[in-house]
């Protein structure tokens, strides 16, 4: 366990906590992702062709890694910033003011490891689509706030990381209930992927605060967020994501 005797050590432990790096993501979350066994019995659940091609776009997207030097990426990051902070101009790809975002040093690229570029996509998407929860929680406008918070971007990304693993969207075809009724929503609005990422992060949020959690405190906060929403995606009554009841927590 982490040391949280003073200041520094919290932040060294933040470091190794919160962080957007795939050695982060694959040991920090192994206590939120399932655990599986060779002996586990699983349910085979056939796809619709329709299901299919909507779930291989999907992993053709998961499949793509941030690069630094492609125009569209570097067009995708500047485009976040100036929908995040409309009032102030970018100095450049790399400069210090990305840490006012939440990623962890001055250069994002190094933080999309864990996510790829959909963790990017997702964050934009989240920033244009309901841009009043995005700014409330990039600026932690709401609640009664931890003195040591959670960066808002590292979080985006391991909060694409976590849907990810949870969706089990890397297989072939599900191997879940919640992978399988997460491909009739995808089946029926190509950006359920996205929207779903827009309902989650919020859904932390509202973890975190009824928590009344600090960043020790973040794995924790997303164990919380992955029951509730498994449990809010089986519900027998929803037939697309608006209706899940954590939606009504997101507004424009």
């Amino acid at each position: 366990m982490c040391p949280n005797s003073s200041f520094a050590e919290a932040q060294i432990c933040l470091a190794e906590v919160v962080a957007g790096s795939a050695a982060w993501l694959g040991r920090g979350l192994s206590c939120v992702c399932a655990q599986r066994r060779e002996s586990d019995a699983r349910p085979s659940f056939d796809l619709t062709p329709a299901q299919e091609e909507c779930l291989q776009r999907l992993q053709s997207r998961i499949d793509v890694a941030y690069d630094s030097s492609t125009l569209e990426h570097q067009e995708a990051l500047r485009a976040l910033w100036h929908t995040a902070f409309p009032e102030e101009e970018l100095c450049g790809l790399i400069s210090e003011q990305w840490k006012e975002m939440g990623w962890q040093g001055k250069d994002p690229s190094t933080d999309f490891r864990g996510g790829g570029f959909i963790s990017l996509e997702n964050l934009l998407f989240f920033a244009r689509n309901f841009p009043k929860s995005f700014q409330d929680l990039l600026r932690k406008r709401e609640g009664d706030r931890s003195m040591w918070e959670y960066p808002f971007a590292v979080a985006g990304v391991n909060i694409t990381f976590m849907l990810i693993q949870m969706l089990d969207l890397e297989a072939v075809k599900p191997r879940t209930f919640v992978g399988a009724t997460f491909l009739k929503f995808l089946s029926e609005n190509e950006h359920a992927f996205d929207l779903l990422y827009c309902i989650t992060f919020k859904l932390m949020d509202h973890q975190w605060l009824a928590m009344r959690a600090s960043y020790m405190d973040f794995n924790a906060v997303m164990k919380s967020t992955r029951r509730q929403l498994e449990s809010e995606l089986l519900l027998e009554e929803i037939t697309r994501l608006e209706e899940l009841p954590s939606y009504k927590l997101l507004t424009r």
